[in-house]
């Protein structure tokens, strides 16, 4: 396993590897023995960065979300794990009532929100620090120095360590790094955004934005990162759920572009170079 540090401060920076654990269903469709398996499989090859949110799964039986936290917390205890197993969790996208989409609304990321929900998230991780925070999801309802200082809030009173950001375009992810700055505040360090290997259409638009798909690590946000080393890029579905090997899984149409059968044949090639193809 390898390993990478997070984040610029002595005080909040921590190292991780470099493979991160997507705990998304635990909790639902995963049942707790599997979730068990899986995390303590993960953790005896070495892995130390787990990834959750307080929204996870609300869609699957209809609730508000927080059983991937939870589920994590009773392992936390079970295994007695401590510090050495990094967990990053998001908020801003739970959903205001109980539902199996996001139709009737998210709760967003005003400064009430953001403390209230940290700190639900801490109970159900069992968790007196929070290592990672993530605002999940863009809210133009609240002014960005609202939401930038809210979180830095939680680093100062020591409830959370690194900030994090995700499904947020590029621009408003610099806005508020920027208003961060001049505050003097913490800001940003980590971008999860979804990114793998086949590029997807960045045009249509999502339910979040009518401009495109602003979770999409695509050109903007790739050179965006490559201008500030510092920042973290974690990139999420990056397997995309098994599409790339599984018949049953087609790609859709986001992926039907002139670029994806040039990126599948380098793949194909590559697996064949390795012995990797299946």
């Amino acid at each position: 396993m390898r390993y990478r540090t997070i984040g610029t401060d002595a005080a909040t920076r921590r190292e991780v590897s470099v493979l991160s654990l997507g705990a998304m269903l635990m909790g639902t469709l995963t049942d707790e023995a599997t979730s068990f398996a899986i995390l303590d499989r993960y953790a005896e090859a070495g892995g130390t960065f787990i990834d959750t949110s307080d929204n996870y799964a609300f869609w699957v039986d209809g609730t508000r979300g927080g059983e991937s936290e939870a589920l994590l917390g009773r392992w936390r205890r079970s295994r007695g794990v401590g510090d050495g197993i990094v967990i990053a969790t998001k908020l801003g996208a739970r959903p205001t009532v109980p539902a199996t989409d996001f139709t009737k609304g998210i709760v967003g990321l005003s400064a009430d929100v953001v403390r209230e929900s940290a700190e639900r998230s801490r109970e159900r991780l069992g968790v007196e620090k929070i290592d990672l925070l993530y605002a999940h999801v863009q809210d133009r309802a609240t002014p960005l120095e609202e939401t930038v200082g809210a979180f830095a809030g939680l680093v100062a009173e020591g409830t959370v360590g690194l900030l994090g950001v995700s499904n947020h375009w590029a621009w408003q992810v610099e806005r508020a790094r920027r208003i961060a700055a001049d505050a003097g505040l913490p800001g940003y360090e980590v971008l999860q955004y979804h990114h793998t290997y086949l590029r997807r259409r960045t045009d249509q638009p999502s339910w979040r934005s009518p401009d495109g798909q602003e979770g999409v690590a695509a050109g903007d946000l790739l050179s965006y990162l490559r201008a500030e080393p510092a920042l973290v890029p974690v990139a999420y579905s990056p397997l995309l759920a098994g599409a790339y090997v599984r018949d049953d899984k087609p790609l859709g149409p986001e992926y039907d572009h002139p670029g994806t059968p040039a990126r599948q044949a380098a793949l194909r090639k590559v697996a064949a170079e390795t012995g990797a193809a299946h």
